[in-house]
């Protein structure tokens, strides 16, 4: 061997390896992206060119690696790296947001559950959990950012021997989580084992189902309304019918087929048995509902079809789409209103008096198809000066063609809708909280403060708002869906107020949800559609009537003896 090594064959055969060495390991490096003669680097960053040159100092360093197959944690930052991992993915725009076709609030409710345990799990708390250990800078990593860069979550090399993070008395502890047989940690198991908030589970399919034979499919229409003696009227074509609830009897209060009319809206007065009734030809009918009887008629009540009624006690106040407001009181036999109130520059498609007919209910909200909501006080309130959101709320300015007999200006008026509003409610548990719904550009439930003029919040539903009410027995609002930019369309939705939750979404109708009344109890609530049904959903529990069993502090009957 020593003299095949000495022989001109093998001085030469070691000189080209020594002149040459890249050409030999060349033909390998594209299979694995690294020399041949090198040690394979198991650090996941990318290589560069940079680093692949031989000034690098990290080629000389000793790299301490452990079984390429295990991952470790201690040589990782896991809570950075875990919210990098959430923040990679994008969020979802309001705008196209998913509605469930059906509700599942446990669902929802396992879900938080799940996050929670999940970034405990992965991201404990330092207090828990020793730190991990901390390399010491060296001159190849001092100028590196603390934060790393790339999206992962275990790190392959070996934990550094000379801070170890298993403490030496740490096994004496009895309730030590090595000796636990759980999966999971204490933290996690009290997530588990915590009691949580019973939800209400709503019915998601109608106990009752009416047909309802031209029933219109017309959003600006409003043909459907419950009573406080439990009896609901619903315009079918040029006909009234009643439906009384306890007999599910069923009478035909009017028919205006022999004057060439179609029914456009019916409201019934908060107390008592008086159903006022609109037409497409602009006439106005007040009937009393326990004795089929007409009690007055306005022949021109509108120049334009009456879309929207709302009572007052017994002032009545009708939107039509002449744009005006007229507000009449049903006691004296004057056709002729005592008020007219202009604030739209479109039909109005939408009226709501507050309270329910007391005196406070001085209040009224109309909504137009000008995308507009104008606050109404017919007491001759002003608004106070100073108050408002610029860009949010307006006032028209006084002047002598906005007052008299042209009406009043509005005490508020709210710009933020993009679409027709139709759909007004005022909150029973609160005062002065009225919430709006837009169209089927706008999809959109805000909610404002009259009193001082300025939105409390929004919620994009992600399809066209027909109808609100709020419930009377908790503080939850019922919204109705027609056209929709998402899957679910045509749905009902209870949410809950001020979180803006959903509690349930109930389906079911095949068109436009465009009518809702509920029922006198608040249990109950009726929707119509165009595919000319009627569906009645159990969709709130009975009142609480602890308040009214509770005795008195202040009955002194009872304390003598």
């Amino acid at each position: 061997m020593s003299g095949l090594k000495n022989s001109p064959f093998g001085k030469r055969l070691r000189g080209g390896d020594e002149d040459s060495p890249r050409k030999n390991r060349g033909r390998f490096t594209p299979a694995f992206g690294v020399a041949s003669g090198s040690t394979p680097s198991l650090d996941s960053r990318p290589t560069t060119s940079e680093g692949a040159t031989p000034e690098s100092p990290e080629r000389g360093a000793h790299r301490d690696y452990g079984d390429r197959f295990v991952p470790t944690r201690d040589a990782g930052d896991m809570r950075t790296s875990y919210h990098l991992m959430d923040g990679a993915t994008p969020s979802t725009p309001s705008k196209n947001r998913m509605i469930p076709t059906e509700s599942d609030a446990l669902k929802e409710q396992a879900n938080a559950i799940f996050n929670s345990i999940l970034h405990t799990e992965v991201t404990p708390s330092s207090p828990q959990r020793s730190r991990s250990p901390v390399r010491q800078p060296t001159a190849s990593t001092s100028t590196l950012p603390s934060t790393p860069t790339r999206q992962r979550l275990f790190a392959f090399n070996s934990p550094s021997r000379s801070n170890p993070t298993t403490p030496s008395r740490r096994l004496d502890v009895p309730t030590d989580e090595a000796y636990s047989m759980s999966p999971v940690r204490a933290e996690s198991r009290y997530l588990l084992e915590s009691p949580r908030r019973q939800l209400r589970s709503v019915c998601k399919t109608p106990y009752r189902v009416l047909d309802a034979p031209e029933l219109a499919d017309d959003f600006y229409l409003n043909l459907v309304d419950w009573s406080s003696t439990n009896v609901l009227g619903v315009g079918l074509g040029a006909c009234v019918y009643l439906w009384t609830a306890h007999t599910a009897q069923v009478s035909k209060l009017c028919d205006l087929g022999d004057v060439q009319d179609t029914i456009s809206s019916v409201s019934w007065v908060q107390k008592g048995t008086s159903l006022a009734i609109g037409t497409l030809s602009g006439r106005l009918y007040i009937y009393d509902a326990s004795t089929l009887q007409l009690t007055r008629t306005y022949d021109r009540a509108h120049s334009q079809r009456i879309g929207a009624l709302s009572w007052n006690s017994h002032i009545l106040s009708s939107g039509s789409r002449d744009r005006m407001v007229h507000h009449r009181d049903v006691r004296e036999p004057n056709p002729r209103p005592f008020k007219k109130c202009q604030g739209h520059k479109q039909e109005v498609c939408g009226l709501r008096w507050s309270g329910d007919g007391g005196p406070q209910g001085a209040t009224l909200a109309s909504g137009g198809n000008d995308n507009k909501v104008c606050i109404w006080d017919l007491r001759g309130s002003k608004r106070p000066g100073g108050l408002g959101t610029p860009g949010r709320t307006g006032n028209i300015p006084s002047s002598s063609s906005a007052t008299g007999d042209d009406g009043d200006a509005p005490l508020w008026k709210f710009h933020e809708h993009t679409a027709a509003v139709k759909a007004l409610a005022w909150d029973p548990h609160v005062t002065g909280i009225l919430a709006t719904g837009g169209g089927t550009a706008d999809k959109h439930i805000r909610f404002w403060n009259v009193q001082n003029g300025t939105m409390l919040n929004e919620l994009d539903t992600g399809s066209q708002v027909c109808n609100l009410t709020w419930s009377l027995t908790s503080h939850e609002i019922v919204s109705t869906h027609g056209f929709s930019s998402t899957t679910a369309q045509n749905q009902i939705c209870i949410w809950k107020y001020p979180s803006l939750d959903m509690v349930a979404s109930l389906t079911g109708h095949t068109h436009r949800v465009l009518y809702l009344a509920m029922s006198p109890d608040g249990e109950t609530i009726v929707t119509g559609a165009g595919d000319e049904t009627l569906r009645f959903w159990n969709a709130f529990p009975k009142k609480d009537n602890h308040e009214a069993r509770r005795e008195s502090v202040l009955d002194y009957g009872k304390l003598i003896r």
